[in-house]
């Protein structure tokens, strides 16, 4: 731990993960074992879905780009926290904090509308088969991965300067394992009331479109699962979507909780847990959703294994 005249006045103060438990070496390891595993399963699967080509289709794309944002998200947050842990330097500048919460929040932002844009993805593909191929051709799909792109980095460029101009004249110590918006305002000493409601209106708005593509999308998926007669249908049609409603549910729980109940319903140690449900949980258990679930994965996956150990045997005999 740094000392006072070690620390720059304008760094924050991460309090960590598990600062206040005995077990905090132990948890901090399973962290690490669960960022590991969030890395190599959101990589093995871009790896898989750019070099199959039966995985080569608006849905696996949208996937793809999914597990790339939770690559990077994770890749936000939980290193500096770790890092922290083993050296003991638990500050961060305030360059440091606002780059951190801009690329969070475009990241996150991102991830919302990605999320409506594959619930239309799986509109197309049951509601309008015969449209699909038109309407989610490759132009499509490029133009509304780019549109989530650059809403998630509108989201970002409108809070992270305007969440850093304020004066934080109280203790700079962040109740959070990285820099979150809402922890960063509760150690401001001047009047926030008015931003505080604009970013909750942001936020409302941020969540309030994909969740009402999403529902529409589902409403009139349901509808039309409800007038099938085949039940062999019905099940491939809700097995389509169970994994996409899955991850719809993991991370826009998470995200209402944080963003849109009222502060009188949170606590500091409920805050960090939810964060780190969604920065580190929620990233691991992505890939596992759509490779475990997913027959064409796992298919692609035996066969990308059956290939090494063929090119280990071609190997062994040459040598």
């Amino acid at each position: 731990m740094y000392s006072g005249n070690q620390t720059s006045s304008t760094d924050f103060i991460l309090v960590g993960l598990f600062s206040s438990t005995k077990h905090a070496v132990l948890l901090y390891s399973l962290s690490f074992i669960l960022f590991l595993i969030a890395l190599t399963g959101n990589a093995l699967l871009i790896l898989l879905i750019h070099t199959e080509p039966r995985l080569h289709t608006p849905m696996y794309f949208f996937i793809s780009q999914l597990s790339l944002m939770d690559l990077m998200y994770i890749c936000v947050t939980v290193p500096k926290m770790l890092v922290g842990q083993v050296t003991g330097k638990n500050t961060i500048s305030s360059l440091g904090c606002g780059v951190q919460m801009f690329f969070y929040l475009t990241l996150a932002g991102a991830e919302f509308f990605l999320l409506a844009a594959m619930s239309y993805d799986r509109y197309a593909a049951i509601c309008r088969p015969l449209h699909y191929p038109l309407l989610m051709n490759q132009r499509v799909c490029h133009l509304l991965v780019s549109g989530c792109w650059f809403l998630g980095t509108v989201d970002g460029l409108l809070l992270t300067p305007v969440t850093m101009s304020f004066p934080f004249c109280q203790s700079r110590k962040i109740m959070n394992f990285f820099c979150e918006a809402p922890a960063l305002l509760k150690l401001s000493c001047s009047d926030i009331s008015l931003y505080k409601t604009l970013m909750y209106l942001c936020c409302v708005l941020m969540l309030l479109i994909p969740v009402s593509i999403i529902s529409f999308s589902y409403a009139l998926i349901l509808h039309l699962i409800h007038k099938m007669n085949s039940a062999k249908g019905r099940r491939k049609a809700l097995a389509t979507c169970s994994s996409h409603m899955m991850v719809v549910l993991l991370f826009f729980g998470a995200s209402i909780y944080t963003y849109m109940l009222p502060r009188s319903y949170h606590t500091a140690e409920q805050d960090i847990m939810v964060s780190a449900f969604y920065t580190i949980i929620t990233p691991v258990l992505n890939p596992l959703i759509y490779s475990l679930r997913n027959k064409d994965v796992t298919a692609a996956l035996r066969s990308m294994m059956s290939s090494g150990m063929r090119l280990r045997k071609i190997v062994n005999l040459k040598t």
